[in-house]
């Protein structure tokens, strides 16, 4: 397993360097995702989300921290789709670990398994502690950065003994955005290429082009003639039918190989454009001494002048008096002129108060005309929003909002907090469709029968409240958006004198009202 661990602050100084250097450098692209910090010893799983031009992907880890082994990640995915659909230039899929703090660990490749959609299995290990996954297309195993094509991020934890695992809400990484994934010369994966190829032999392909890309034929001959080599090889072991094993292995040392080519390319191109700064800033420094010679030329020649002038003095001195009250007359009209500038300037910041002021107005009005519009909208969507919501249960409209009536089948018995099967499924319905309409507040109330004491029962609903408020969250509703109530026995809407009537009494209530 490869790994590169690079603090944000070098980062940020290659890339600088790497802009200076090349009209083919990499910038990179903002990013943001949940990072997650592991407690010891304590088994975690996670769930992956599929970006959305790859909804029906999935993905699911088992995470553990040890004290010895550092963070154990056993991760598993599924429908994943073939590499180079993407686009020209990707060709396998690579996991990250991207921590808060910058660093970003290449903790493997996601191998393929089959030629169209395929699952798969990775087992590796970080020292981090806290920090994201995320899963990319690449061109090679060996890149150093994440691509801009995220295909899987990682989910809100759930840790298998219940307790709450803290996480990082906006951790940012950087997206790779090379100029070499739109290029022309970008090499292109047929179909029948991906089918009967090895994998290793097209991310050797792409690492050879992205060498190439990088000036290695100018600036790393050597590793390039090498790398190439090594990919004749390794293309030459597969079609004479060799073992699967010995043509990975002659891959992989091209990938690394070629690597190695484009990375000694940027360095060498980045240190001749800092040959050539110099040069020009020699060039610079000359020029700037000739004008020194030229000023001080100048110089000679304004005392020479001076020296005339002092002989003729007494010519001068019959204007002296002119020039001294022509002076005299341009300060009393500087003055008349400053007073007048200080009253342009005066009317000018009264002027841009005012301007100020109906640009606030402007955009109040403009904000008030938007929540307008926001409640409008909700009114007119009101009768297809009850709609949707009545497969989750029984729907109605009160001057409190509309309110979703959860049955009593979501809960494994009458006095249980946990769930009956097949309800997360349910849950996460429900959270899309909430999520799609996120102008409502969501406050939960879970109400029960009186048979049992009132502390038990005021437990028992506070626990049915934030279970449901928990697992929405695992769907992304935010938890500043949700307010949850256990209301005990207080609020009966039958007397509970048959098991009918204590059956209505058992409720959870999501209230929906408007948060404009």
């Amino acid at each position: 397993m490869q790994k590169f661990k690079t603090p944000a602050g070098f980062i940020s100084l290659v890339l600088l360097l790497f802009t200076a250097a090349s009209v083919f450098a990499q910038g990179d692209v903002s990013r943001r995702t949940t990072a997650i910090t592991y407690p010891l010893d304590e088994r975690v799983t996670v769930q992956f989300r599929g970006t959305t031009r790859f909804p029906r992907m999935k993905g699911e880890a088992t995470i553990k921290r040890t004290s010895r082994n550092g963070t154990e990640i056993d991760l598993s995915v599924s429908k994943m789709p073939r590499p180079f659909e993407l686009g020209a230039g990707y060709a396998t899929y690579v996991l990250w670990a991207v921590s808060p703090d910058g660093q970003i660990d290449n903790l493997g490749e996601i191998k393929r398994r089959g030629f169209f959609e395929f699952d798969s299995k990775i087992s590796v290990t970080t020292p981090l502690q806290t920090f994201a996954l995320i899963i990319t297309a690449e061109p090679h195993f060996l890149v150093r950065r994440p691509s801009q094509e995220i295909m899987l991020e990682n989910l809100n934890p759930v840790a298998q003994s219940g307790r709450t695992i803290a996480t990082v809400p906006a951790v940012q990484y950087f997206g790779n955005s090379s100029d070499y994934l739109r290029d022309s010369r970008t090499p292109e994966i047929a179909e029948i290429d991906y089918s009967k190829l090895p994998s290793t032999v097209l991310q050797a392909k792409q690492a050879v082009a992205l060498a190439r890309f990088a000036g290695a034929e100018r600036d790393a001959a050597e590793d390039l003639q090498e790398a190439e080599g090594l990919l004749k090889n390794a293309e030459d072991s597969y079609k004479a039918g060799r073992k699967e094993e010995d043509v990975d292995v002659t891959a992989r040392r091209a990938i690394s190989t070629a690597v190695r080519a484009e990375n000694t390319a940027v360095a060498r191109k980045a240190a001749r454009e800092q040959r050539n700064e110099q040069s020009r800033n020699d060039a610079d420094m000359r020029r700037l001494e000739n004008q020194l010679d030229d000023a001080r030329a100048q110089i000679e020649e304004l005392r020479r002048q001076l020296s005339d002038e002092t002989r003729n003095r007494e010519l001068s001195e019959r204007d002296v008096q002119n020039y001294t009250d022509q002076l005299r007359e341009l300060r009393a009209e500087n003055g008349r002129l400053r007073e007048q500038l200080g009253k342009a300037e005066t009317e000018a910041t009264t002027a841009k108060a005012r301007v100020a002021e109906i640009e606030n107005a402007q955009r109040a009005a403009d904000e008030q005309r938007q929540r307008e519009e926001r409640w409008r909208a909700m009114q007119a969507n009101e009768g297809s929003f009850m709609q949707a919501l009545r497969r989750f249960g029984a729907v109605s409209k009160s001057e409190r909002g509309i309110i979703l009536t959860l049955p009593e089948n979501f809960w494994s018995s009458t006095r249980a907090a946990s769930f009956a099967p097949n309800v997360d499924s349910k849950i996460g319905s429900l959270s899309e469709l909430l999520s799609q309409n996120p102008d409502y507040k969501i406050e939960i109330e879970s109400h029960t029968d009186a048979q049992g004491t009132p502390e038990e029962l005021q437990a028992l609903t506070v626990e049915r409240s934030k279970a449901i408020a928990e697992r929405m969250t695992v769907y992304g509703i935010p938890n500043g958006r949700m307010e949850t109530r256990g209301l005990g026995a207080t609020l009966p809407v039958a007397p509970n004198n048959t098991n009918a009537n204590r059956a209505k009494n058992r409720r959870v209530q999501v209230i929906l009202s408007p948060a404009i």
